[in-house]
């Protein structure tokens, strides 16, 4: 495995923006942010960002995407985009977190970048003594459920609780990962969620923790600064700050 060090800096650096944004964000437009964001990270006018937001209800479509397991395309917008992965949903009770930093200056290691992710999510739900796992085959984060039917080979009910999707342009990421805190899971019907069938999907809510967004991003960003090193918090709204 790789060990969560790996991607601090490689030297000393200031410190990553770290931004939480109030209110539903439409996706066309955080798109547009992070990919003017990335131009501005590489050519070193600006500092890396964790950008936190909400969306609207919506599907996206990674580049890997089958039309298939687009179940219901009338439900809600679907919005193609250039990321890794499958269908997923995103929507208020979701905490999606853009991640926007430079490979160069940490690990140029796509894989790891990926397990690192993981490694931040599985960190800050270990907070709330939830065990998020990875899966071979299945990128994001897993958890086991007891509580659900086994499957018919015996074997114990899994759930996703987190998905990943990245891009990376000369080496700045931009896209990243999205945890299900309280959103309606539900509206996960109308796809087949990353394009794996036969699983379910959870929330801290539906695992039974009362624990708000604020509470979430709290772990988040402790989480973070173990494997990718420190923050600051910049408490402007990003859209505000770029209007």
């Amino acid at each position: 495995m790789i060990k969560a060090a790996t991607f601090l800096p490689k030297s000393a650096a200031e410190p990553v923006e770290w931004r939480v944004e109030p209110g539903l964000t439409a996706y066309e437009v955080a798109t547009a942010l992070m990919e003017s964001r990335a131009e501005t990270i590489r050519a070193g006018t600006e500092s890396e960002l964790i950008w936190l937001v909400e969306h609207p209800p919506l599907y996206t479509a990674g580049t890997s995407a089958d039309p298939r397991d687009l179940l219901d395309p009338g439900r809600f917008p679907v919005h193609q985009t250039g990321r890794g992965g499958e269908y997923t949903y995103h929507g208020p009770g979701q905490r999606v977190a853009y991640v926007m930093l430079d490979l160069k200056r940490r690990t140029e290691d796509v894989r790891a970048f990926v397990t690192a992710l993981e490694d931040w999510i599985i960190a800050a739900l270990a907070r709330f003594n939830i065990k998020g796992e990875r899966r071979a085959g299945r990128v994001g984060v897993w958890v086991v459920r007891p509580d659900k039917p086994p499957f018919p080979d015996g074997a114990p009910m899994e759930d996703k609780i987190a998905a990943i999707g990245i891009r990376l342009r000369r080496w700045v990421s931009f896209h990243g990962i999205a945890v299900n805190v309280e959103p309606e899971l539900a509206h996960f019907s109308g796809i087949v969620p990353c394009g794996i069938p036969g699983f379910g999907v959870t929330s801290l809510v539906d695992l039974g923790l009362p624990v708000t967004m604020a509470d979430f991003d709290i772990a988040l960003k402790q989480a973070f600064e173990e494997i990718f090193g420190p923050v600051q918090t910049v408490r402007e709204s990003l859209l505000e700050a770029t209007a």
